[in-house]
């Protein structure tokens, strides 16, 4: 009897937390439909240099001073003249400002200006997918970027894939909180549900769990 008990209990507590399971991806809201293609193009925030981004550095009438680097992983740049800039976290223009202001040890009035030649960006301008896709993959972000370009880009769900059990994680500065939406991936690309699509913003990350059947 003891035995039967104790089985009983187990499939009563796995029960519920399967019915636990499915309760919280039920109760995680939506976001409004995005379409295809924006009625109105409109840029995004101004760029935030990454780790590994590659940039133009010009100063004008000093083309000695001027270079193509790469940023390094710990976030710094090395220029003639200038050496360990720290780059990431600031836009081209704070950090041609930045470098003006080095410069003017050694030349009289420096014009110089930055172009983000090859860009990876920082995490919080990246789109990550994660989970049951042909390519897990970190997305620089693009202005109106929605969830199909994305999916496009790391090939669409993988065999096994429960898409319409995804879910996107997005970060809101302003109150340092952390929502879960729930995104329908299967309906969009398998059925062509453009409500499906939605507007993504820099930072999200897309999880997409296994089927277990």
């Amino acid at each position: 009897m003891r035995v039967r008990v104790k089985a009983k209990t187990a499939l009563t507590a796995g029960a519920a937390a399967v019915l636990a399971t499915g309760c919280t991806s039920a109760s995680r809201p939506e976001l409004p439909p995005a379409q295809f293609v924006a009625a109105k193009e409109g840029p995004g925030e101004e760029y935030v240099i990454g780790p590994l981004d590659s940039l133009q550095i010009f100063v004008w009438r000093n083309p000695e001073l001027s270079a193509k680097v790469q940023v390094r992983p710990d976030g710094r740049i090395t220029t003639p003249l200038i050496a360990d800039m720290p780059a990431v976290g600031k836009t081209p223009s704070m950090l041609a400002d930045d470098m003006k202001i080095a410069l003017k040890e050694y030349i009289k009035d420096p014009i110089v200006s930055v172009i983000v030649d090859q860009f990876q960006g920082t995490f919080s301008q990246q789109i990550r997918i994660v989970g049951a896709t042909e390519k897990p993959a970190s997305l620089p972000y693009r202005a109106n970027m929605t969830l199909l370009d994305a999916m496009i880009a790391v090939g669409g769900l993988s065999q096994y894939a429960s898409g319409n059990k995804a879910r996107l994680v997005r970060f809101d500065r302003e109150t340092s909180k952390q929502t879960e939406y729930a995104v329908r991936i299967g309906s969009l690309l398998k059925d062509g549900d453009t409500s499906a699509n939605v507007r993504l913003e820099a930072g999200d990350v897309i999880i997409i769990p296994q089927s277990m059947f």
